[in-house]
């Protein structure tokens, strides 16, 4: 039995929150404001990353997101901002939720990803997701056809570009034909001499007609080799934010962890369900062949299903203060998620929809326990509640949310601390223990004596 412990970030600014005359919370700034907010926001997510991992957490997650000055969210690229991270620790995992597939080219991503497990040391969680913003997929997916205009070719687009990756991360040398990617163009010219010295030694791993097609006047391109691969094999573990059934159960048949976020206990019930029934439906894929894995979370394979709320511990001195605060923090979120649906994520299975277009109040979200706030014994309850409540067996996972738009990040770090010290301790006696992560042998630092000129 084990209990671990995430953190996501999902880059809010710290500006102050205002409401605006039609009674909707946003940013109090101008675009320069904000900008320099998000400049701040950005070392923000580093510091707490590198903080986590002192504070004894198991994941640091960061999602992507873009063009936001409304201030809920902006995290333009988790793979470089977890690379400084990285470049800061030796256990903490680094998990996206999510690099968005269909705004990128395979390739780029596929390599990006690796670097980052490269320079961690094997610890990169590589998340997946389609998008769901306009704004976002529009501008980015424009180029690339993988716009939700269409949302099956949207769904198509993520599924090959995947494939791609997967194939970039385990064949030495490969190509790929699909409906979106001809990798590489088979009309690439390539007849590069030293690459025809290359493949015509022995033992080198692909022959030089596997590679390059030879003809009397000009070479074309076969097969790419992208480095560096992964250090992880075959590949790092994957995860995916879930919430539709159909995504559910792909990531089930596909061996990808599940992440929810905002879901009723309820929801998170059924969708465990759903999501271990179809693991084992499709004989439990998992990309080291490991067979069944725990239901709900499995902290020896680390896979399964992850949950996660926001989370603000006080005292009865600043209770009142606090509140005030997190509540204007949950309105700036929730008028942003409310016009993309997320409220209905809020009611129980056997409830009424939620209504389209009604923002959640504060009270609303603190009701329906999408914030935990209150005394440290009151959130650990809470959160031993939501493991009752998802059924979780022997081990589980949480990932709490430290992201309050308004607040400046040393208040933030103050209650990861305060987390670290006064939560976690009674949830690993609670459920079990903990789980100590190997650490990465990768040193950063240069080992040559640097010579300075005398002047």
């Amino acid at each position: 039995m084990a209990v671990e412990f995430g953190t996501l970030h999902n880059g809010a600014s710290p500006l102050p929150n205002h409401e605006t005359p039609e009674g909707v919370v946003v940013a109090d700034g101008n675009l320069e404001e904000v900008n320099t907010s998000f400049q701040q926001s950005t070392i923000n997510q580093i510091r707490q990353g590198v903080l986590c991992e002192k504070l004894g957490f198991n994941y640091f997650f960061m999602t992507e997101h873009h063009f936001q000055p409304e201030g809920a969210e902006n995290s333009p690229s988790p793979l470089l901002a977890q690379a400084a991270v990285a470049a800061r620790t030796k256990k903490i995992r680094l998990g996206q939720a999510a690099n968005i597939l269909t705004w990128w080219d395979p390739l780029r991503l596929a390599v990006m990803g690796a670097m980052l497990d490269v320079i961690s040391g094997g610890r990169l969680e590589f998340g997946l997701g389609r998008g769901y913003q306009p704004r976002e997929v529009e501008t980015f997916g424009r180029i690339l056809g993988s716009s939700v205009q269409d949302q099956e070719r949207n769904r198509r687009y993520f599924e090959e570009t995947w494939e791609v990756i997967k194939k970039a991360w385990t064949q030495p040398s490969f190509s790929h034909t699909g409906t979106f990617f001809q990798i590489p163009p088979s009309y690439t010219v390539w007849d590069h001499p030293m690459t025809q010295a290359y493949f015509k030694q022995p033992d080198v791993g692909r022959k030089l007609e596997e590679v390059v097609n030879i003809e009397p006047t000009t070479a074309t391109l076969k097969e790419l080799q992208m480095f560096p691969r992964p250090v992880q094999k075959p590949y790092p573990q994957t995860w995916m934010p879930l919430t539709s059934e159909r995504s559910i159960r792909w990531a089930a048949q596909n061996g990808v962890n599940g992440y929810t976020v905002v879901e009723h206990s309820s929801r998170l019930r059924r969708n465990i369900e759903i999501y271990m029934e179809e693991a084992e439906k499709a004989g439990w894929p998992d990309r080291l062949d490991r067979g069944p894995f725990k239901y709900g979370w499995d902290a020896e394979k680390h896979r399964g299903f992850i949950t996660g709320k926001w989370v603000m511990i006080t005292t009865k001195n600043n209770h009142k203060e606090l509140q005030e605060k997190a509540d204007a923090a949950m309105r700036l979120q929730w008028d942003y998620y409310t016009p993309f649906g997320f409220p209905q994520a809020l009611t129980t299975l056997d409830e009424s929809p939620w209504p389209s277009g009604k923002r959640p109040t504060a009270d609303d979200l603190r009701e329906r326990e999408v914030l935990l706030i209150g005394s440290k014994d009151e959130v650990i309850d809470k959160i031993m509640k939501l493991k009752e409540d998802g059924q979780y067996g022997e081990d589980f996972i949480f990932n709490t949310y430290f992201d309050f738009g308004g607040m400046s990040g040393p208040e933030l770090e103050e209650q990861l601390c305060i987390y670290s010290e006064e939560v976690m301790p009674v949830l690993r006696e609670e459920c079990g223990g903990g789980v100590d992560l190997p650490a990465s042998d990768v040193e950063l630092e240069p080992e040559a004596r640097v010579h300075v000129a005398e002047r």
